[in-house]
């Protein structure tokens, strides 16, 4: 009797840190289990450039096509990284080298994946935060920033992400969401879509945050209803390190994340390697 063929898998993960060694550790045993797979990953590969390099480096072979939309965390200028580039010159600079080794990005045409339930356009995103995900109480930016420096819950974007050339990430963040929203809106409608962003495109999956000041840096409402207007059958994310699986407006949200050592080694594995994107709920 012939061996059953394996279907082809659209595997996703997120927030891998290989500036932690057994993080690393992890990305080397990564695997795609048959021919055809493919790789979303939802960003914060790390910081330094060199670690985003060979992280991509190492896990593109592997896979039939990998898909990288970038974290907030690739997007930081540290004084130890080698690399100096900010803003946007640093994301270009991170899309050219995803070019140079064939994975995609959200600059790059959105390419469709057909697997047992037929097929689905793969949407890279690249959106961040507005501080429009606001504590209670506070009715502006400015008032949500103070909350937040109040209760000691400051994220370390505010000293190391750096806007450039935009006057600040509010505005880098609109500017990105009003050309992705247009990019969306040419989408093939008659194919179902999946979404990925560092980001969820929607405030809730934020409401189990033990410090909700900290909601501020993890979205944006310019994104609330993209889910229903842009034929969504899944959203990925990452950023939270709350891995699950929510459902808003009967769309399905996955967070991939696996975020640091302390966080997933409690709980007892390495959780799955992989999410399996688009598996039967």
């Amino acid at each position: 009797m012939p061996d059953r063929v394996r279907s082809v898998k659209l595997w996703a993960t997120s927030d891998l840190h290989v500036s932690y060694q057994d993080n690393r550790h992890v990305v080397e045993e990564m695997r795609s289990s048959s021919t055809g797979d493919w790789l979303i990953i939802a960003g914060d590969i790390g910081e330094k450039f060199t670690d985003i390099e060979w992280t991509l480096e190492t896990l593109r072979p592997r896979f039939d096509t990998v898909v990288w939309s970038p974290g907030n965390h690739e997007l930081w200028t540290t004084k130890d990284d080698a690399n100096q580039s900010r803003g946007e010159v640093r994301y270009k600079q991170l899309v050219e080298l995803c070019r140079s080794i064939d994975v995609v990005t959200p600059e790059d045409p959105y390419r469709v994946f057909t697997g047992d339930g037929g097929p689905v356009t793969v949407c890279p995103l690249f959106v961040g935060y507005d501080y429009t995900w606001r504590p209670e109480g506070t009715h502006d930016e400015e008032s949500a920033l103070k909350a937040a420096h109040e209760a000691g819950v400051v994220c370390t974007d505010e000293y190391f992400l750096h806007p450039d050339p935009y006057p600040s990430r509010a505005a880098w963040c609109a500017a990105r969401a009003a050309e992705t929203e247009r990019r969306l809106s040419e989408v093939r409608p008659d194919i179902p879509t999946v979404l990925i962003n560092h980001y969820p495109l929607v405030r809730d999956p934020t409401f189990i945050l033990h410090y909700p000041e900290f909601a501020l840096w993890c979205g944006t409402d310019l994104t609330a209803d993209w889910h229903v207007r842009f034929r969504v059958k899944e959203m990925v994310y990452g950023h939270l390190h709350v891995p699950r699986t929510t459902h808003h407006d009967g769309v399905r949200f996955d967070e991939v994340s696996l975020g640091y050592p302390r966080e997933w080694k409690p709980r007892g594995t390495r959780q799955k390697l992989l999410h399996d994107v688009l598996r039967e709920s």
